[in-house]
């Protein structure tokens, strides 16, 4: 298996509830609030307040988080460089939605405005 292979094994097992604390401390160290981080997440999963708590309670892992999340259909309106990627050329279905996750949270760390982050403007 590649390297790109063994990435795209580690985000799959990886928990969401431990990336969490991660995102949240980074928005808001940037002034952001975790009423903001979750409005971002809804907006790409689809998943409400107490669905996100179970599901970081039972420490699903980002496979089974993206398999549970309705996607928003104008995710792919997601662009840009995160990690070192373009996360429109992502070939790995999972690893380009966690991707777009990755970078919706950089951008609300950014300070980009809401109304850009949910691609509604």
């Amino acid at each position: 298996m590649g390297t790109v292979g063994k990435h795209d094994e580690r985000i799959a097992k990886m928990t969401f509830a431990s990336v969490y604390p991660m995102y949240l401390a980074k928005v808001e160290k940037k002034g952001r609030t975790q009423e903001e981080l979750h409005k971002v997440i809804g907006w790409l999963t689809g998943f409400g307040e107490d669905k996100l708590q179970e599901l970081i309670a039972d420490e699903v892992s980002f496979d089974v988080f993206f398999q549970q999340a309705d996607l928003n259909r104008n995710a792919q309106l997601i662009t840009g460089a995160i990690c070192g990627y373009r996360v429109e050329e992502i070939e790995n279905p999972l690893t380009q939605k966690v991707r777009y996750l990755d970078k919706l949270v950089d951008e609300l760390a950014k300070g980009r405005k809401m109304e850009k982050i949910l691609r509604t403007v």
